[in-house]
């Protein structure tokens, strides 16, 4: 999928709990200069999609120089300088969110000593649990809205019961690393733009207009319905959103279930609502089922859900 020229292909996440998709140069700039205060002190890139043990990142406190880092795909590929002004650490981060050649020439790096990695033992599972929480790992894979760490932790709680915990923390990254590794190769393959792709597109070109648009926005349609309201900006005319388990039968292959309504409870402003989501989506070469009625809820359909990983 083609992106903005302006964007780097990076999530950036700050120490107050910030999380920044696809910024650009001067937004990356702009968050380097602003760290040093309390609890704004550094900043942790990673690239699209996440890659194991792939980061780069900063600390900073106000008076004093920065501590900057990055790892190359191990953890006895951990480097570290410091650097006594924003620009140069501008410089570095940018260039290695572009991948360019040389990004790393100017700071006086060093090579962090953390002491030999620890080894992870090989899952004691049987073949059906073994297929049984591989196959949920991947389910959760498909649906492209999972982090690295959220996919772990549903490796190591899914075998769980009362009296058993089958999968460690260490074995549960492992395996969900591998697996998330293995979806990164199959979506490098995949061409052009995807249908979540363009649902995505669909959703911002609604949110610009005052539509409060959400992707994967809670497990049910009952949370949905009373969390929407305070997702949006305080002048937002209306709403559309799917859930989680709306997304998870998008991946069965039975289309996206969007849920809409305007925000003043009439049913002229939901209807209204409902006609600029269909408008939107068939803008953008989706088709879409709905009967005009308020209340209903609209379907996308067909549909082929190939979310490319973020993380």
């Amino acid at each position: 999928m083609c992106q903005s020229l302006n964007m780097l292909e990076i999530v950036v996440m700050t120490e107050n709990g910030e999380r920044h998709v696809r910024v650009s140069a001067g937004g990356l700039a702009g968050l380097v200069r602003r760290i040093g205060g309390d609890g704004d002190r550094f900043l942790v890139a990673q690239r699209i999609p996440d890659l194991p043990d792939v980061f780069t990142q900063v600390w900073h406190e106000a008076g004093g120089d920065y501590t900057l880092e990055y790892r190359d795909g191990a953890a006895g590929r951990q480097f570290q300088a410091r650097v006594g002004e924003p620009e140069a650490v501008i410089a570095a981060m940018t260039g290695w969110a572009r991948q360019e050649a040389g990004w790393d020439g100017g700071p006086a790096w060093s090579l962090l000593d953390l002491g030999p990695a620890r080894e992870v033992p090989p899952l004691s599972l049987g073949e059906d649990e073994r297929e049984k929480l591989e196959k949920q790992v991947r389910e959760t894979l498909a649906g492209g809205y999972v982090s690295r760490a959220e996919l772990a932790e549903v490796a190591e709680e899914y075998l769980v019961t009362e009296d058993r915990r089958p999968v460690s923390r260490e074995q549960a990254r492992a395996l969900a690393d591998r697996l998330w590794l293995e979806r990164v190769a199959e979506t490098a393959t995949w061409q052009g733009e995807t249908d979540p792709e363009r649902v995505t597109r669909a959703f911002t070109a609604l949110a610009d207009t005052g539509i409060t648009a959400r992707e994967n926005f809670t497990c049910c349609r009952g949370c949905g319905h009373s969390e929407i309201g305070g997702e949006g900006e305080s002048d937002a005319r209306g709403f559309v959103y799917f859930h989680s388990q709306c997304t998870d039968s998008a991946v069965a292959g039975h289309g996206l279930t969007l849920f809409h309504g305007g925000f003043d409870g009439s049913s002229a402003t939901a209807a209204a609502i409902g006609h600029e989501v269909v408008a939107a989506l068939q803008a953008v070469g989706l088709h879409t089922e709905w009967d005009g009625t308020p209340g209903q809820a609209i379907t996308v359909a067909p549909l082929d859900w190939r979310r490319r990983l973020i993380g």
